[in-house]
């Protein structure tokens, strides 16, 4: 079963569109059909399925995750108790439960069942610059 790392690197909280990366990696296989599994090893990011045609659907969902869950140096969370890595960690670790770690994308005729408008993102939940590893797995 074939399987790819794919290292993404992050310049803080956002998120950061791969769809290209793995309709290259599903191009490649010889299987036409499957499932491609796509998983992040980390805790403080997240992947989801999103818009990828308005630019403004970025900005709405960092802006509404943003108040969902701001900052650990909030006074609204002074109930957090995590906070050796400073005060983005613990929310990202919020951030991350919320959404998932995983996403399965069908895949007929070699390529991935998206939606005409569907992107598959990286949604980094860290202020600084990370290197973030995720695994395509097509079976």
């Amino acid at each position: 079963m074939p399987q790819m790392r794919l290292t993404i690197g992050t310049f803080g909280q956002g998120l950061y569109e791969f769809t290209r990366e793995a309709a290259d990696f599903v191009r490649r296989q010889p299987a036409e059909e499957g499932l491609l599994t796509v998983f992040v090893r980390h805790t403080s990011c997240s992947l989801i399925i999103q818009e990828n045609a308005d630019p403004d659907v970025k900005r709405d969902l960092d802006a509404f995750f943003a108040r969902l869950v701001p900052p650990s140096s909030d006074p609204s969370m002074d109930w957090i108790v995590h906070r050796l890595e400073g005060p983005d960690d613990m929310p990202a670790h919020i951030k991350a439960a919320l959404t998932q770690t995983s996403i399965g994308i069908p895949v007929s005729q070699g390529q991935m069942l998206l939606g005409t408008w569907q992107g598959i993102y990286l949604f980094e939940h860290r202020d600084k610059p990370h290197r973030r590893e995720i695994v395509l797995h097509l079976s």
